[in-house]
């Protein structure tokens, strides 16, 4: 004891500090000093990456580039085919390669920014290769997945808006669709009347005119750029006239055709409805290039059993159907409800929804055709909420928000009210908040949206099918005949096949089968109790037994007469929990 009390006494004389391991190559702001990774962050970075801030569609095919050729042993780059300006719709495949044909890997495809404003939506998905390259064979749990699992990760899969986004001025809800030309006002024209940056700061605000009877006062504690909306009893000072904008085809009207002005979001080939049901739908499900390329990519590809897409905002975990009785059966719904639950634990301030009933109504959505189509169970995350930004009261308001922007932003962020002269409506003024408030996260909360984001999908992706040969037994009985039993397990969550994939025979069904060099296999079924013996005998082909779908957590129990003796091999095949074997050897 006197011992260990002078170890604790040297250490607190001399200062000495447990041993932390510091970054390579990482910055020194003092001779000797040295940067420590902290929790979340991977401590060896191949590829340094600034997750506080946003890419274009060059930023984000660099940093895939980047991490394909830091970690070849675990990525795949290629196109998955291009926009309708020709951009490549980038997908970085990551597994270990070097575990299994990454083709009969249980897989899972994440997407974003199918919406061209939604732009965190790439950064995430960016991200979660990013820590799934780094943190392999450093954690535990990822070493697991990427051992026995395969990513198909596609940053943005509507790079003409995003870019648009970026490099054009915008409001933070302008460029959602993608850039196909398109009527929107009817007049023989196309895209010919968008937004005008009228006084060519980058951005696009709002536009107000002094007007006696007019609806609209400057905010009492912040007039610089805010609007309130004067009470009922009393006139206002302004009329606000919309966003910046001229009239272009000399029609009347202002920013009424912008471009595109489509959704990409409608055009998926399950519950699709035309124009005039749902609107932005287009011609005719995945008539748009970027659609039709994900959907050919995705069904070529029988082993995913997952997916994700990302969009914004509002802090949502969405799982369909999309319309009130649209696909969703009980079975496949308590799985996706339990997955969600634990997301709401892994994001704070998100609620766990379903479409139709908790937001409003999508026809032809690419989650309802992950589900409907494909018989895969997916969700669409609402990135971002304000909720994270401030203590929100009782009866949230605007203002709250401009308090956000005046005392942690320090105003960053603000567009001042400032004159200019309109050609049709004269002397106004043009001012508010710039498109990068509300809808993304400021720098310092994006990285933490990346992360808590990426790990609810990592959870996700871990309760895919995860299947094992169990309890195998061979037992004599009568006329030199074998009986073999064994019992096909299911350690995840998910089933292998989806109960909309069984009702609609959607992909095979598993196959458990048995094949030795001096077997034959006389009489095979499912044992449908494992106690009392009862056997469901196959009418055909009996050493390839035929199953449905192993449920999550769940069993099947499969049984074989054979005759012969020697080495046997056990196998079970399927599409979405991959292939497993086991080797035995019958009793002489």
């Amino acid at each position: 004891m006197r011992a260990l009390m002078a170890v604790v006494m040297a250490v607190a004389v001399s200062g000495a500090r447990p041993a932390l391991r510091a970054e390579p190559g990482s910055p020194e702001p003092d001779p000797g000093g040295r940067a420590f990774p902290g929790l979340g962050s991977p401590a060896d970075r191949q590829v340094e990456v600034a997750w506080n801030r946003y890419y274009d569609h060059a930023g984000l095919r660099a940093i895939l580039e980047r991490l394909h050729a830091a970690f070849p042993g675990l990525t795949r780059l290629y196109s998955i085919g291009r926009s309708f300006e020709g951009r490549e719709l980038w997908c970085l495949e990551v597994t270990a390669f070097d575990k299994g044909d990454p083709g009969r890997k249980p897989g899972m495809y994440i997407d974003g920014n199918i919406h061209g404003n939604e732009v965190q939506c790439g950064e995430v998905v960016a991200y979660t290769a990013w820590y799934l390259c780094h943190q392999y064979q450093r954690l535990e749990t990822v070493t697991d997945l990427l051992d026995h699992q395969v990513f198909y990760l596609v940053p943005t899969i509507n790079p003409d808006g995003r870019d648009r986004w970026f490099h054009s001025a915008q409001t933070s809800g302008s460029s959602r669709s993608g850039v196909q030309p398109l009527d929107n006002d009817r007049d023989g024209l196309c895209d010919e009347d968008d937004f005008d940056d009228l006084d060519g700061d980058g951005t696009i605000a709002q536009m107000r005119i002094r007007d006696p009877a007019g609806r609209w006062k400057a905010h009492p504690e912040h007039p610089e750029f805010l609007m309130i909306e004067a009470p009922a009893d009393q006139p206002g000072d302004f009329t606000l006239l919309g966003f910046e904008g001229l009239d272009n085809d000399g029609d009347g009207r202002i920013n009424e055709d912008p471009a595109g002005g489509y959704d990409m979001n409608r055009n998926w080939a399950y519950d699709w409805q035309p124009n005039y049901v749902q609107s932005g739908a287009r011609d005719y499900p995945f008539s748009l290039p970027e659609t039709r390329a994900v959907a050919d990519f995705m069904r070529r590809r029988s082993n995913l059993a997952a997916a994700q897409s990302y969009h914004n905002s509002g802090g949502l975990i969405l799982r369909g159907p999309g319309r009130e009785g649209g696909p969703m059966l009980p079975e496949d719904e308590r799985v996706l409800i339990a997955i969600a639950h634990r997301g709401e634990r892994f994001l704070p301030f998100y609620r766990a929804l379903v479409t139709w009933r908790d937001l409003y109504t999508v026809w032809g959505g690419e989650k309802d055709w992950f589900y409907g189509a494909l018989g895969i169970l997916g969700f669409t995350n609402e990135l971002w909420t304000r909720r994270n930004l401030f203590r929100l009261p009782a009866d949230p308001a605007r203002e709250d928000e401009a308090q956000f922007i005046r005392g942690v932003l320090l105003d960053e962020g603000i567009v001042k009210w400032h004159p200019f002269t309109h050609p049709v409506y004269g002397p106004i003024e043009i001012g508010g908040t710039r498109k990068e408030w509300g809808r993304i996260p400021p720098s310092f909360l994006l990285e933490e949206e990346c992360h808590r984001n990426m790990a609810f999908s990592l959870y996700h992706a871990a309760q895919a099918p995860r299947l094992e040969w169990r309890d195998v037994s061979a037992a004599p009985i009568a006329d030199g005949l074998i009986r073999l039993r064994a019992t096909a397990a299911n350690t995840r969550m998910m089933p292998t096949r989806t109960a909309q994939a069984i009702r609609h025979h959607i992909g095979p069904p598993d196959i458990a089968s048995l094949a030795g060099p001096h077997l034959r296999v006389l009489s095979g079924g499912r044992v449908l109790d494992k106690y009392l013996g009862q056997m469901q005998p196959a009418r055909r082909r009996p050493e390839r037994l035929e199953i449905q779908t192993i449920p999550g957590l769940g069993e099947v129990v499969v049984e074989f007469i054979v005759s012969g003796r020697g080495p046997f091999t056990l196998t079970l095949d399927s599409a979405h929990g991959g292939v497993i074997t086991h080797p035995g050897v019958l009793p002489p």
